[in-house]
């Protein structure tokens, strides 16, 4: 696939993964994607960076506890977009192209429709949303700005995320970390001549995010619409199939119930921070941005199991499915534990980028000094669910995902929240549903002998 980008030749980098060594090709993989969750959270962290010391704490609330709302509000389209991604990989590994063709245009068009419904849903529910949570009357101004601004974007946000899935199903992990290094720089330049030059509040980080996304979904689009493959972007295709479009509603729906859900619960684990008051906002979203570096390598195994799982079982190479399913859980687990470690022992640093504030330092340790040490009970239950997701059986992950990540958490916070008034219960609430989810999958695997 073609691109003419000043005069350099760009190609859509497509890869199987059914054929070489197994540990190289998962690897090689992982890499990119790695670097590109990289600079998708340096421009979401430049946002709660840049605000926290030009702001103030206040405004830092806002913008770093808003992860959890977002990720409620995304989740969904998002969980249908790696649906359509497990589709699309089963196709380009069976080589069957021409129904690769409509599940991408498909796919696109879908999230044309996808977009829509976020723009309207965000800025219509978040006010009510963020009511709900117990959002302080000193933060609801700045929260209410942010939003607004952010979910009036939502069609760059989820046509990029729509991009990235297709091109990753094709085995491309490298043109999305391209484009994300040049949306990055432009979202942390922005934030600095907006928020610190210019001194605009924390609306004009929203923007700066968005018109980032933006950027980064043309650049995608571009490189389909250039390509000289046969599954080249053609605007006049772009519509729903119908049999398709079930398709990957059947793979990615439960992935996006899965995520909404959970979504749901985290919004009840902000809530609950959100008694706490600014500060232990602050604090816990910070904690939350430098989490989000820390699980990258994670993620991006992730990203590669389901790859690798679903082009081999199109390929019916169900063996060799299995090998890069294990390597990919181990490297998950032990790099998890090795993070989360590093974690604790950096956190007060860490922290202290975002706020100087003493006691806004303090809610952010204390949150780190639980977490950390249970990183490889986080990346297990991801990584299981990642190969689940590959092999085509999301209802898996999704049981369990609402009944220890949702449930669980929302009856364990309810009763605590009842009897006691220690934000330590809260802290507490994601490792041991992580602990829940783990015991779960290891009994599957042991009643089945499989991995799939």
């Amino acid at each position: 696939m073609l691109i003419m980008v000043k005069g350099l030749t760009m190609a859509v980098l497509q890869k199987t993964m059914t054929k070489g060594v197994i540990w190289k090709q998962m690897v090689l993989f992982a890499l990119p994607i790695f670097f590109s969750n990289l600079f998708q959270q340096l421009y979401n962290a430049a946002d709660s960076l840049i605000v926290g010391n030009y702001l103030g704490s206040e405004a830092l609330a806002a913008v770093s506890s808003s992860g959890n709302l977002i990720f409620m509000m995304i989740g969904l389209f998002n969980g249908i977009a790696l649906g359509a991604g497990v589709v699309i990989a089963r196709y380009f590994g069976a080589q069957n192209y021409e129904r690769l063709k409509i599940a991408i245009h498909t796919d696109i068009a879908f999230g044309f429709i996808m977009s829509a419904i976020l723009m309207a849903a965000g800025i219509l529910l978040a006010p009510w949303i963020l009511e709900l949570m117990g959002t302080p009357d000193t933060v609801m101004p700045e929260s209410l700005k942010y939003f607004r601004v952010y979910f009036a974007g939502g069609l760059g946000l989820v046509m990029y995320n729509i991009f990235v899935g297709i091109l990753q199903a094709l085995g491309d992990s490298k043109h999305p970390l391209y484009y994300l290094i040049i949306s990055s720089l432009i979202n942390i330049v922005l934030d600095y001549i907006l928020i610190a030059w210019c001194g605009m509040g924390v609306e004009a980080a929203a923007f700066a995010t968005i018109l980032s996304q933006f950027v980064s979904a043309f650049l995608c689009m571009r490189l389909f619409h250039n390509s000289k493959e046969s599954y080249r972007l053609v605007f006049r295709d772009i519509r729903i199939e119908k049999e398709m479009l079930m398709e990957i509603l059947r793979n990615g729906i439960p992935s996006g119930i899965q995520n909404s859900i959970t979504g749901v619960a985290n919004v009840v684990v902000q809530s609950n921070i959100n008694i706490f008051g600014a500060m232990a906002m602050a604090g816990c979203g910070a904690y939350s941005k430098i989490e989000g570096f820390a699980f990258l390598p994670i993620i991006s195994f992730n990203n590669a199991i389901t790859t690798f799982v679903g082009q081999n079982l199109g390929a019916r190479q169900k063996e060799r499915a299995k090998k890069g399913a294990v390597f990919g859980i181990v490297c998950s687990v032990l790099l998890a534990e090795l993070i989360g470690i590093g974690t604790v022992i950096f956190a007060k640093p860490l922290i202290m980028l975002f706020d100087q504030n003493p006691e806004v330092i303090a809610f952010g340790v204390d949150r780190s000094q639980i977490a950390g040490f249970f990183f490889c009970l986080l990346a297990f239950t991801h990584a299981f669910s990642a190969l689940q997701r590959g092999a085509g059986k999301p209802m898996i992950p999704m049981m369990v995902m609402i009944l220890c990540w949702c449930v669980a958490r929302v009856v364990f916070l309810s009763v605590t929240g009842s009897l006691f008034y220690d934000i330590q219960f809260v802290y507490w609430v994601y490792p041991l549903t992580w602990g829940l989810s783990s015991l779960y999958y290891l009994y599957y695997m042991i009643w089945h002998r499989s991995l799939f």
